[in-house]
Parts: structure tokens; C-alpha cells; sequence
């Protein structure tokens, strides 16, 4: 797909799983407390920082030639927590012009029901393109070491949505977003022989029916923007397809590109903690100049990338922005 070119992106992390106001970053990063100083914090006090919560949500503004188009990639896990950090963070509800919710799951979907409601009070009666998979709306649930299952929330069906504000656009297909500054991906291929999906989910089409695995979670998806004279930038929410199968995935439809940097949670905490060594080894082999793990990514992970790529690893929190341009 012809993917326009934007000179300059910028990704505000609302939601992440870590706050870090006093690392060292490089320039290209802006941390939150600087953030805030600059929406008018006079005082530091707990009230007026951001807050961590388990989930994702990211704001994407790719600047081309039309002039600056933002995507929404996932809410986070709940209202609360979005709309705080969004409050302090001073986001323009007006100038996201789509969302997309990479995968069904509540830590991701959870707060983009505020996000509509937000972008609805901006901007009374604006229908907000929102990116589904026809795959995300079963329900879902974790088995248990007893036998059980232990329940996830629902996703909000398409009418739902559509009822909150958004225009649902329901496809497992590829397609491009916004000015075709924003690849939407179609269902990752599943190509690596140690990237399993999640142990342990199940689901089932109604209460009542019986629990079936769905470890390999197809519903889930990546997002990509072309940063000109770099490469491709990928966006991951959670890589239950595995980090490793994404990059095969964006290399694949984007034949003869550079992959310039992937962000996102590459889920290697937990039971995929014992796949860190190969998951550490193939991302390297794909050369890239930046990697931003974030939410599940874990910090063993963090950790063991940081020690194969050094600086090229920059690790997200809360309130960072990253502000990747054609000339960096």
C-alpha cells in the first residue's frame, strides 16, 4: 500500500504501566514532568502528576503533506485513569481524527469509552472512525490453576461503539488511515516457532457455552507510519503474535523498506518470560535503530534488551513524548 510519508512524528504516551519522571532520555524525548511545567505546574504535588495503570494508550501525530493527522492506538484499562492523564497532559480532544483498538482486551479497550466521550464533548456530534477486528467481541477468559476460568470484561460491541460516538470500521484486512499517513495491519502470520499467542486464554461465543483455548489471539493488529529517510515505525500494543512475527509482518508489507523503531508492549513478562533469549537475539537481528518496549513488556525484558542494544533501547512511562523526526 502507498503509505505517505510524514517529516515528523510524535507519540504522547498516555497509559503505560510505569512512571519514570527522573531517568535520563534521550533529546527526542520529553519527559512528563517537563511536560507539566509547561501546562503550568507551579508546585509538585501527587495531585498534579499522571498516574500508571496496567494497559496502553497511545496518541500518534504523524505531520505530512496534508498537514498533522492523530490517531488514538487504544485507551488503556479504565476511564479514571485516561481522562487524569489526558486532563494533565493538555490533549486536544478536537484534533484526534481515528482511533483503533489493537486487540480485545479490557486493558487496552477499558478507556476508550471516555476517549469517545471526550472527543464527543469537543466536538458535539463528530463520528470518530474507530479500527476493529470482527474477532475482539467474544468473551474471553484466563484459565485458572484449579480447572476454572477467571472471566476478562467484554468489548463493547460494534453497535455499541457506534452508540458512544465512534463509526465502527470492522475488518480483518489491511487499510490505510488518514491521509494513508496510518497502516492499519491486517491478522499477523504467525512464523517464529517459540511465539505462542497467550498461555492460557480461553473463550467462548456465549454465557453459558463451553471455554475453548484462544491462545493466538488473531484479532490483534499493528499500526504503522512511514517517517521520511528513516523507515517504518510500528506500533504493538501488547504482541501476543510476538513481537518478532510483528516486525516479520511489517518487513513483509513494506518489502524494501528500513524498519526504523517498534513500540509498544511486547508482552515478555510472565509466562513468556522464558522465550526473553530468543525474542532478544531475532529483534536485534532486525537491526533496528529504536526500540520503546512499554506496558507488558516486563522488566527482565527490558532489561535483556538493554544489554543487547544498548542506547538504541529508550523504555516508555507515562507523560513521555517522542518526537521522532525526517532529520534525527
Amino acid at each position: 500500500m502507498a503509505l505517505v510519508a510524514a517529516e515528523r512524528i510524535e507519540i504522547q504516551v498516555l497509559v503505560d504501566n510505569v512512571l519514570d519522571m527522573l531517568s535520563s532520555t534521550p533529546r527526542f524525548v520529553t519527559r512528563e514532568t517537563q511536560q507539566l511545567l509547561r501546562r503550568g505546574m507551579k508546585r509538585t504535588t501527587g495531585g498534579a502528576l499522571c498516574c500508571a495503570s496496567h494497559g496502553l494508550s497511545l496518541l500518534v501525530t504523524a505531520h505530512g503533506p496534508g498537514g498533522a493527522r492523530t490517531m488514538l492506538f487504544d485507551g488503556g484499562p479504565v476511564d479514571m485513569t485516561f481522562a487524569r492523564n489526558t486532563e494533565r497532559l493538555g490533549v486536544d480532544f478536537a484534533g484526534i481524527d481515528a482511533a483503533m483498538l489493537s486487540h480485545g482486551h479490557w486493558d487496552h479497550a477499558g478507556g476508550l469509552p471516555q476517549a469517545l466521550a471526550m472527543i464527543q464533548a469537543a466536538t458535539p456530534g463528530r463520528r470518530v472512525p474507530l479500527y476493529l477486528h470482527p474477532g475482539m467481541f467474544r468473551e474471553r477468559g484466563m484459565r485458572q490453576g484449579d480447572g476454572g476460568v477467571l472471566p476478562m470484561d467484554y468489548i463493547p460491541t460494534p453497535a455499541q461503539w457506534a452508540e458512544m460516538g465512534a463509526e465502527p470500521v470492522v475488518t480483518a484486512e489491511a487499510r490505510l488511515a488518514l491521509d494513508d499517513l496510518f497502516y492499519v495491519s491486517a491478522e499477523i502470520p504467525r512464523v517464529t516457532p517459540y511465539e505462542r499467542g497467550l498461555p492460557g486464554q480461553v473463550a467462548r461465543d456465549a454465557e453459558g457455552a463451553p471455554w475453548v483455548a484462544d491462545e493466538a489471539l488473531m484479532d490483534e493488529r499493528f499500526l504503522a507510519v512511514r517517517l521520511a529517510g528513516k523507515g517504518i515505525v510500528v506500533f504493538s500494543a501488547c504482541s501476543h503474535a510476538g513481537v518478532v512475527n510483528v516486525l516479520h509482518a511489517a518487513r513483509a508489507a513494506f518489502p524494501g523498506e528500513n524498519l526504523f523503531a517498534v513500540m509498544g508492549g511486547f508482552h515478555l513478562s510472565g509466562e513468556n518470560e522464558k522465550i526473553i533469549p530468543e525474542t532478544v537475539a531475532d529483534i536485534a537481528g532486525f537491526d533496528l535503530p529504536l526500540v520503546i518496549p512499554a506496558h507488558c513488556t516486563g522488566w527482565r525484558a527490558v532489561n535483556a534488551l538493554e544489554r543487547a542494544m544498548g542506547e538504541r533501547v529508550v523504555p516508555a512511562a507515562v507523560g513521555k513524548l517522542f518526537t521522532l523526526t525526517a532529520g534525527m
